[in-house]
């Protein structure tokens, strides 16, 4: 399985983590924690449940997990002050609250092999089945820290080998070739896509094209 959330990608069958398609790195047991807070996510785990399935009939004492967390909120430029991934439960333990998206492994690696992707300069964001919201808002899967871009701002939606983007009633807009997005609107690859004043650039895999038939 893997979890996407924000511009972060999570595979369990490759224990990788990759930010914009970019693997980084976290030690196996920060990864393992991780992975498990995500899988759990529904509810607050407390610290005496996260020890047990991390050191198993071990006793450690609660500055081993808290050095884990801090490890994990350092990678993903998270903050106890202001939580956009872990959040700290007062006095009882931890939860995952960000948005997942789950997916299935392509088998190499989730974001290497991943079919489409939106660049943003020298940053890409891979897409797989599912939906991806583009905006400022921190738990956006494509996030874009720019004024003129709306919290939510659009959206692309992927299946199969259909990519379709549509604007989310942004203030300053949606384009795909300098067109407005009223309706939504099917993606080819090289498309420039337009959120404000914020140029985008939709990119499919070489062996996803399809081929012109002589």
């Amino acid at each position: 399985m893997t979890y996407q959330f924000a511009r972060f990608l999570l595979d369990e069958d490759t224990r990788q983590l990759f930010a914009d398609g970019t693997e980084v790195h976290l030690s196996p047991k920060a990864f393992e924690l991780l992975r498990i807070l995500i899988q759990h996510r529904s509810r607050a785990l407390a610290k005496a449940e996260l020890q047990d399935l991390l050191w198993p009939s071990t006793f450690v004492g609660e500055t081993n997990l808290a050095t884990l967390v801090a490890e994990i909120r350092r990678t993903l430029g998270d903050s106890a002050q202001n939580s956009h991934f872990v959040r700290t439960v007062h006095r009882f333990g931890y939860r995952f609250v960000a948005e997942i998206r789950e997916g299935t492994p392509t088998g190499a690696g989730a974001a290497g092999a991943a079919r489409m992707w939106i660049a943003l300069g020298d940053r890409r964001f891979f897409l797989s089945d599912g939906t991806f919201v583009i905006g400022r808002a921190p738990d956006a899967a494509i996030q874009i820290d720019s004024g003129g871009v709306s919290r939510l701002h659009a959206q692309i939606t992927v299946c199969g080998r259909d990519a379709r983007v549509e604007d989310l009633g942004s203030k300053n807009g949606t384009f795909v070739g300098g067109q407005p997005v009223t309706t939504p609107r099917t993606l080819e690859d090289g498309d420039e896509v337009r959120v404000g004043p914020v140029a985008l650039r939709f990119m499919v895999a070489a062996t996803e094209r399809t081929e012109t038939m002589m």
